[in-house]
């Protein structure tokens, strides 16, 4: 498919905005992708690879590298933002500045906005001018396995079925696979949940608790991600898709989860602050829970698994005493009746 009427701007320069910029060069869309370090970018310009991120792989011929906010912007029909939670509303107003009235932004950040508590979504909903499309890429994606050209289904979700669309094409290829659907909502809390119950799977397999625990854990997260969804307003099938179920599986067992590494790290007896700085990277999940739990509590929600991993995270409690309070718990049914019941 011929791309070249679009153009896109790939905003941040980690692992996975590299490797979202990369499988847009090799389907022939003009891209450029941006770094706010210039002597980082300047040295993926000299070397054609992420030395930081991505080290192994190179960098297509025909993407653009800029440490220049306005240059990487200048003509690009599509924002790509593809920061850490806590970063997207600064990154998102600093390019309003170069250009305030964008065609249409996407993101593929997980995770809510630190302190507000807001979605993504609408954080950028309170500073784009009103009727800009705006997009969600979400789904079970190593970054190392997608800049290899490995096999990847992800979802586009967006208001606007046409912009999921376009930027669904913009992202299909031979290796890379984009579905389409319109539940922001579900998609951001899949997106940004499963980091929380990748660390109590972590957690688990770091204390050697075996696979049965795993797969426990990894269910009735499930059921907690589904049950705070529908409180909500979002649609549980989303959460049974690629948003949901393929995000968690892959975060909560595949060791290229930072997530799932910080997990293992407590599990093991390390302290909280070691385990993220040899992780050497941002570790979603010690910002997200706290929102995840906020948000609960205002839909009277009980999240026993990710309420004892926010307790284990705050240093209240023990990895060995957050499972001696999740195995006291009462016996109840699996799925009580109206348990996916919208109520306010």
């Amino acid at each position: 498919m011929d791309h070249s009427s679009t153009s896109v701007a790939v905003l941040g320069a980690g692992s996975w905005g590299t490797a979202l910029a990369m499988v847009l060069a090799r389907h022939g869309v003009p891209t450029t992708l941006w770094g706010r370090d210039p002597v980082a970018m300047s040295a993926m310009q000299a070397t054609r690879r992420n030395q930081r991120y991505l080290p192994d792989y190179e960098l297509p011929a025909n993407l653009g590298l800029n440490a220049d906010l306005g240059l990487a912007l200048a003509g690009a029909t599509v924002w790509l933002i593809v920061t850490p939670s806590h970063a997207f509303a600064d990154v998102l107003q600093e390019a309003l500045q170069s250009d305030p009235r964008p065609h249409g932004v996407a993101w593929a950040s997980k995770g809510f906005e630190p302190g507000s508590g807001r979605f993504l979504h609408e954080a950028a909903a309170a500073e784009l001018p009103p009727g800009t499309p705006t997009a969600i890429i979400t789904g079970p994606s190593f970054a190392r396995e997608v800049a290899a050209g490995l096999p990847t289904a992800v979802t586009v979700h967006s208001e606007s079925m046409a912009f999921a669309e376009q930027i669904a094409q913009l992202l299909h290829g031979p290796s890379f696979r984009a579905y389409t659907g319109t539940d922001i909502i579900g998609a951001e809390l899949g997106g940004a949940m499963k980091n929380v119950l990748a660390v109590a799977t972590g957690m688990a397999d770091g204390m050697g608790l075996g696979l049965n625990a795993r797969a426990g854990l990894i269910t009735r997260g499930l059921n907690e991600i589904l049950r705070l969804c529908v409180a909500i307003g979002g649609r549980p099938e989303t959460i049974m898709g690629l948003a949901g179920v393929g995000d968690l599986v892959l975060t909560c067992t595949g060791d290229l989860s930072r997530n799932r590494r910080l997990g293992l790290a407590l599990g093991r007896g390390q302290q909280l602050a070691a385990a993220v700085a040899e992780i050497g990277q941002v570790v979603e999940s010690v910002q997200t829970v706290n929102e995840v739990i906020r948000l609960a509590h205002r839909h009277h929600l009980e999240l026993a698994i990710s309420e004892q991993v926010q307790r284990i995270l705050s240093g209240e409690t023990t990895p060995a005493e957050g499972l001696r309070a999740l195995l006291a718990r009462e016996q109840k049914p699996e799925y009580p009746p109206g348990m996916f019941a919208h109520t306010d």
